[in-house]
């Protein structure tokens, strides 16, 4: 089970990553741009799921680099991975921390830093970072 801290470790071990706060949870970016949060759920955004199970434990949101690369991602079914209406049309899947395996959570804050890296910062660090 990962938590925040997990993740701040991982995503602070990429280069130029800075902590700071988005919407008064943590959030992670490269260069100015927000790659990985802290994302609970609003009240509106449990009410949305009716009668299916809400996810629980910590919830983290990962941006992807853009709506086909989201759909990818989901399209896998990797266990801890999926949306919510709230991110239609936004290119960022969320990450339920109490299921996602080490591995894959590793793969998404990469990626996800890679998505909004400058292109030649990422270009610099991808292959090491792969």
């Amino acid at each position: 089970m990962a938590t925040y801290d997990d993740v701040a470790r991982l995503a602070l071990a990429l280069p130029q990553t800075a902590e700071g706060t988005s919407y008064h949870h943590r959030a992670w970016s490269v260069v100015g741009k927000a790659f990985a949060w802290e994302r609970p759920f609003s009240k509106a955004d449990i009410k949305r799921f009716d009668d299916e199970p809400v996810p629980a434990g910590p919830i983290l949101g990962v941006m992807a680099d853009d709506l086909d690369e989201k759909e990818a991602i989901l399209a896998e079914s990797r266990a801890g991975f999926f949306t919510i209406p709230h991110f239609d049309g936004f290119a960022a899947v969320l990450v339920q921390l109490d299921v996602v395996a080490d591995a894959d959570l590793r793969d998404a804050l990469v990626d996800a830093w890679l998505a909004k890296a400058p292109s030649d910062l990422a270009e610099q660090h991808a292959d090491r970072l792969r």
